[in-house]
């Protein structure tokens, strides 16, 4: 199995959701960023997104595109991002890591190259946000034959004839996309949430985690009792955004993230 097989089935033997966390690599910059990623496992995240960073992030709302322009005025790149992935995996085997962002990046580097180096780094999975279906031969079969989940986003606008297709090879999780926007701008009914997720159960075995929009442990709490992860992203970026120096901003992460999975962790008690 998998590491995010593994995680998702020790999480429902315990009858609870995970708590997965984004942060943007080398936000605010190299050395913080890996701390707050080395941190984030011990402060409750049970699974982790880090984000490559790129210059025209279209999905994301403001907090994720200011973290965009910190990492990459940091002189981050996909090679210190996939680094930053090998430094992480020398204290941690077994907390799931989920790289998520754009194929542009990707391409440049090169595809094969890219799912070689992720692998060895120990990459388990792949959000690529502007890579649909009808590109599976470009990124997400290659990255399956070499072992990496690819992981497909859902939106409220995915009617019963495009999901399907969507989930077609999907592998990991499904991340469902609560609201019909950019990252941070809003967050969807507790009802809205509750009809997705039961829809998306009656088309695939994968575990639903859902995100955009949920900023606080009660928040994260009540859909926790829904679904199967609870994605916290903008909320935890903007710590490093108010933080007046790099310390503050590892510490205003992992604090945050420790309020959010104790909400995450008694949801269901």
């Amino acid at each position: 199995m998998s590491r995010l097989q593994t995680r998702f089935a020790e999480l429902k033997e315990q009858n609870r959701a995970a708590l997965v966390t984004f942060v943007t690599a080398g936000d605010p910059n190299y050395d913080a960023s890996l701390a707050i990623l080395k941190g984030l496992p011990d402060a409750g995240a049970d699974v982790i997104e880090l984000g490559m960073p790129f210059t025209d992030p279209m999905a994301d709302g403001p907090s994720i595109q200011l973290a965009n322009i910190r990492a990459l005025g940091a002189r981050q790149n996909l090679a210190k991002t996939l680094q930053m992935v090998r430094e992480f995996r020398t204290g941690n085997q077994t907390t799931p890591l989920v790289l998520m962002g754009y194929f542009n990046p990707i391409h440049y580097y090169g595809v094969d190259r890219f799912i070689s180096d992720a692998k060895e780094a120990g990459v388990d999975g792949l959000i690529v946000v502007d890579l649909p279906p009808e590109h599976n031969e470009d990124l997400c079969h290659p990255a399956q034959a070499a072992g990496i989940d690819f992981i497909r986003l859902t939106t409220p606008t995915t009617d019963d004839k495009r999901l399907p297709v969507v989930l077609d090879g999907s592998s990991g999780f499904v991340y469902y996309v609560s609201v019909a926007g950019v990252t941070g701008a809003g967050s969807a009914t507790l009802e809205h949430v509750q009809e997705a997720v039961t829809r998306l159960r009656r088309h695939t075995d994968l575990p639903v985690a859902i995100g955009f929009g949920i900023r606080t442990a009660e928040h994260a709490a009540n859909i926790a009792k829904l679904a199967d992860g609870v994605v916290v992203g903008s909320a935890l970026v903007d710590q490093i955004a108010k933080a007046q120096t790099p310390e503050q901003a590892v510490d205003g992460v992992l604090s945050l993230c420790k309020t959010l999975a104790e909400g995450v962790r008694s949801a269901r008690a």
